[in-house]
């Protein structure tokens, strides 16, 4: 019964995202650069698909040659028009994301702004030494047009089986595939084989000039959120722990934890999920179940919105820890995959469907 009436609204929103597409395929609506390169890293559906990971190993790997800058919409926030990120901003004013990457990156120049050109041209203007952007969450911005597109595809949510919102999860057409330059497959078991990727490309229906790469989610030993008053605490393999974070996509967070640890509960939310006094409680509560070793493991989004813990018991802060996740290639090496983007980034090639190195 619900699908009969998403199906319409669907059918709708597929027909206006159509004509906008349309209108800058054809440059009917004229998209614009800016003086220095552009890397958008995006993708085509709602839920995390990976866009932050890529950002800050973008981020690692170009400072060592740019003064880069990163500009983002900061989903969620309560603010408007442009504002540039400081370690200590308030996520509700930036938005999560931006400020996890500005804490991680503090030499990094992060802003938030929904007009990506207007905010970008403001960036250059009071930081003329930057030299390279990185967009996060714009390929769906058309006004915008970057000089190279990074679309990020979720493993365990294949597009080729998804439908448009809100039938589905697509926010935009499965076609506009055709302006990556890159495609990032995120979140792929380990064992994937050949086979499987070779699958995966057909599926995806790549042009020959577009780079398609296989990820899978790395993830470290859990750190303290609050190192001051954890004490000697630490979270080895087999220890209990109550899995909580607010994401797209929260299924391999939670696969990763009961894989190596003892998972006792989850304690699971919506994605940029903004955490309240009610759900301190739930925590607490969670943790008394699950025994006094027991300690919550969330990740560095969601730390981000707990600030300095003041409002926090310090018993339960001393029980919440991090789960610190990287980027991991199958098939080729990261240096690989940056040696490629740094020379698309260098040269001076085309916004074109028929670019090829």
């Amino acid at each position: 019964m619900l699908k009969l009436f998403l199906a319409p609204l669907s059918w709708i929103y597929g027909m206006a995202i159509a004509v906008r597409n349309w209108l800058y395929d054809t440059d009917i609506r004229k998209s614009v650069t800016v003086d220095v390169p552009v890397v958008c890293v995006g993708n085509i559906t709602v839920g995390g698909t990976g866009k932050t990971p890529m950002c800050e190993m973008l981020i690692a790997h170009f400072r060592e040659t740019y003064n880069v800058g990163l500009i983002s919409l900061g989903y969620g926030r309560r603010t408007r028009g442009y504002r540039e990120v400081t370690p200590g901003s308030a996520y509700r004013n930036v938005g999560d994301e931006p400020k996890q990457i500005k804490i991680n990156y503090p030499d990094t120049i992060v802003a938030v702004c929904k007009n990506r050109v207007a905010g970008i041209e403001r960036m250059l203007r009071e930081h003329p030494e930057v030299n390279l952007i990185i967009m996060d969450d714009g390929f769906q911005y058309r006004r915008l047009a970057p000089k190279l597109n990074i679309v990020m595809v979720d493993y365990t949510r294949p597009i080729d089986k998804d439908k448009l919102l809100p039938l589905g999860r697509l926010r935009d057409q499965r076609k506009q595939m055709r302006r990556a330059h890159y495609v990032v497959v995120t979140k792929c078991p380990a064992g994937m084989t050949p086979l499987d990727r070779r699958i995966i490309r057909n599926n995806l229906e790549l042009l020959p000039f577009q780079n398609l790469s296989f990820t899978r989610v790395v993830t470290g030993a859990p750190y303290p959120a609050f190192p001051d008053i954890a004490g000697e605490r630490k979270v080895g393999a087999g220890s209990r722990v109550v899995a909580m974070a607010g994401l797209g996509n929260p299924e391999p967070f939670v696969k990763g934890l009961a894989a190596k640890y003892d998972l006792r509960d989850e304690l699971l939310w919506g994605d940029h999920h903004p955490y309240v006094t009610r759900d301190l409680t739930h925590m607490k509560e969670s943790l008394e179940d699950a025994g006094p070793e027991a300690v919550i493991v969330t990740t560095a989004k969601d730390a981000v919105k707990f600030g300095n813990g003041a409002k926090i018991d310090p018993e339960l802060r001393a029980r919440i820890f991090v789960q610190p996740i990287t980027m991991g290639f199958i098939e080729e090496t990261k240096e690989n995959f940056l040696k490629k983007l740094t020379y698309d980034v260098a040269t001076d090639q085309k916004n074109s469907l028929f670019y090829s190195r």
